[in-house]
């Protein structure tokens, strides 16, 4: 999968998840504040369960969301999508009581910064496509397989 970076404050909140080439990912979030190295809330071990073979051991984990008010929204609404199952778009914004608002989601989930914890690779086009993962498409096509192989719902649209 490629090297990733964690980053979380010091009470153990998530601020940001995802793959990077180089110390440029985080100048996207800042650095005030954020504690890297040792593991004292078992971030880290839960991501790495995750990855084993626990895709629901990441649903505890705290986030602090720092978009505008819709990206929060939209960002918040992943984590309802069960690991296992996909969402489209257009599936998404009628949830979100906005049918019309399919891009303007799939631009809040372009920009989501917590990528995994926060499920942005569960969502895809509504003709069941693997549409763009900040992560790459071959990294979306990997975490969506992992969790059908781990849940035993082999992607199941919602």
């Amino acid at each position: 999968m490629g090297q990733a970076r964690l980053v979380y404050d010091a009470e153990g909140v998530v601020h940001a998840f995802g793959w990077y080439e180089g110390d440029t990912w985080l100048e996207r979030f800042g650095r005030a504040d954020f504690v890297e190295g040792a593991d004292p809330f078992g971030l880290v071990a839960a991501m790495a369960a995750y990855f084993d073979s626990d895709v629901r051991a990441i649903d505890h984990i705290r986030v602090r969301m720092r978009g505008a008010p819709f990206q929060n929204t939209v960002w918040q609404a992943l984590r309802s999508i069960p690991a296992g199952e996909t969402m489209s778009y257009g599936a998404l914004a009628k949830m979100l009581g906005q049918p019309g608002a399919m891009r303007a989601v799939g631009l809040a989930n372009g920009a989501n910064p917590i990528g995994v914890i926060v499920p942005c690779h569960r969502v895809i086009g509504a003709d069941g496509s693997l549409t763009g993962y900040g992560g790459g498409i071959a990294r979306k096509k990997w975490l969506l397989a992992h969790e059908a192989r781990h849940t035993g719902l082999f992607g199941s649209l919602r």
